[in-house]
């Protein structure tokens, strides 16, 4: 596959993950401040949808991003900025599935965070967007 299609599929699934990763936090937020039964109910179904539907996307990134590295590896196993890279994807892995497990908790009503640790949650993400994009970009060293 030409290299340039490979960067398309790699950018688009990345922009899918994140949206997702961007706004399932924010659901945890308001399921954790929700009152009410029924809207506790209906938080839960959207949040395992989102998580359902990032998912394939997230394993969709690695995949279109390993087949990018494997088109010059040379080059980018040599590459320091991609390794650091990589360690920050790793980590947004770890985060992605650590954001399943609290999708399950609330679904078991089992969560024990109030809805401040969500939103410094959801921060996590952005700092590692801007540190992989900048990384990308710029490939500094």
């Amino acid at each position: 596959m030409n290299m340039l299609w490979l960067k398309a599929f790699h950018i688009i699934a990345v922009i899918c993950w994140f949206a997702g990763i961007f706004y399932l936090p924010r659901l945890f937020v308001y399921h954790a401040m929700a009152e009410d039964q029924a809207t506790r109910d209906h938080l839960k179904i959207m949040e395992r949808k989102l998580y359902r539907f990032i998912s394939p996307f997230a394993v969709l990134t690695v995949v279109f991003g390993t087949l990018l590295i494997a088109q010059n590896p040379d080059y980018y196993l040599r590459a320091g900025w991609l390794h650091v890279k990589l360690l920050f994807v790793v980590g947004l892995i770890a985060y992605h599935l650590y954001c399943g497990q609290i999708v399950k908790k609330f679904a078991n009503e089992q969560n024990q965070h109030q809805h401040v640790f969500y939103r410094w949650l959801n921060e996590a993400p952005v700092i590692a967007l801007f540190v992989i994009v900048i990384l990308a970009v710029t490939r500094p060293f």
